[in-house]
């Protein structure tokens, strides 16, 4: 683990910042290891909340 990155940051980073990670790209599993989550199921249900411009926007990236 890196020492420049301290897990378990719930306390400062909040579910929409962690929900804007997830749709701006982020890798799930970086998000997990940021979050201290030992299951990418915690990630994923409960921070990476899909929306419908995010659904859109991946609908699009994939018929281009």
């Amino acid at each position: 683990m890196s020492d420049n990155i301290q897990t378990n940051t719930t306390g400062r980073l909040t579910p929409y910042v962690l929900t804007n990670l997830a749709n701006a790209g982020m890798n799930p599993k970086a998000l997990q290891y940021i979050m201290g989550h030992s299951n990418i199921n915690m990630t994923l249900n409960y921070y990476a909340h899909a929306t419908s411009d995010s659904a859109m926007a991946e609908m699009e990236r994939l018929i281009a």
